[in-house]
């Protein structure tokens, strides 16, 4: 069922600031700010009042902060890609949207200081910045791994520097960092710093591929799943992916609702969007 710490407000857009390829877009969301926690996403109402975008687009939270000079704000990373996100990195301070926050599960918080590696592909990286931030708070250490086809596509690796005990980028073309893809460099960093849990956030052909190395590790892996979705909040089935529960039953779960964060090893990566077979109703 949709969080019951979700509501639908009127957000005014405090800042909106090209970074790179992406814009870092910050609005005053109020008291709601308090309820937002890493992996959490954020569900806008896109084009204006005449516009023939129905469908809300759906931002994950980078950060959030309870109070500010202007009340709880609520940061997004926005990459203008589609005609929904160009419209959203059009608009100019103090513009107002139509908000749903904050929406999903968040990534699960150790209870006692464990060694973390969090990797990232993309803009899909920003809601591990918050995440560092809160891990180091309760104790542990981070690392960070961001990566992208390219080095213009690597959100604000400066500020990844600064918040993790050490940070690799890798690149496809070698422009930053390390040549490669992510997953070249993740059993090195695993067996180094002898981490415990991985979080990731980034494209789905990526998170399979680290799945498939914390498997090899028997290390936890929670990450945040990318499924398109419509509606963002469980009614309109889009965004459903095969999970295999702890019964070993498969069952067809909602990554807006269930997700987007989950346990890596219990996505069944393969399916090739498919329902497989001896899935449950199925």
């Amino acid at each position: 069922m949709i969080s019951t710490r979700a509501a639908q407000i009127n957000a005014e857009l405090i800042s909106n600031k090209r970074v790179g390829s992406y814009h870092h877009m910050v609005f005053s969301v109020g008291d709601i700010a308090s309820q937002a926690k890493p992996g959490n996403f954020v569900a806008i109402s896109v084009g204006g009042e005449s516009s023939s975008m129905v469908l809300r687009r759906a931002f994950a939270i980078y950060r959030s902060t309870e109070r500010g000079v202007n009340g709880g704000l609520v940061e997004l990373v926005v990459a203008p890609q589609g005609q929904g996100s160009r419209w959203l990195t059009s608009l100019e301070a103090h513009d107002v949207v139509d908000m749903v926050l904050p929406l999903g599960t968040h990534f699960g918080i150790p209870t006692e200081p464990v060694r973390a590696l969090l990797v990232g592909g993309g803009y899909g990286s920003a809601p591990l910045f918050g995440l560092a931030e809160l891990l180091k708070s309760r104790g542990c250490r981070v690392d960070m791994v961001l990566g992208a086809s390219t080095a213009a596509k690597i959100y604000a690796p400066l500020e990844g520097k600064r918040s993790v005990s050490s940070l690799t980028l890798t690149t496809d073309d070698g422009t930053a960092g390390i040549a490669g893809q992510i997953t070249d460099v993740l059993p090195k960093l695993i067996e180094e710093n002898e981490i415990e849990i991985v979080y990731s956030c980034g494209p789905m052909g990526m998170l399979q591929a680290i799945t498939a190395v914390t498997d090899r590790y028997q290390i936890m892996h929670q990450c945040a799943v990318e499924e398109a979705m419509a509606c963002g909040i469980g009614v309109c089935m889009t965004c459903v992916l095969p999970v295999t529960g702890d019964d070993g039953v498969t069952r067809m779960l909602r990554s807006c609702i269930d997700g987007p964060v989950m346990d890596g090893s219990r996505v069944v990566w393969d399916s090739k969007r498919k329902i497989p077979e001896g899935t449950f109703g199925a």
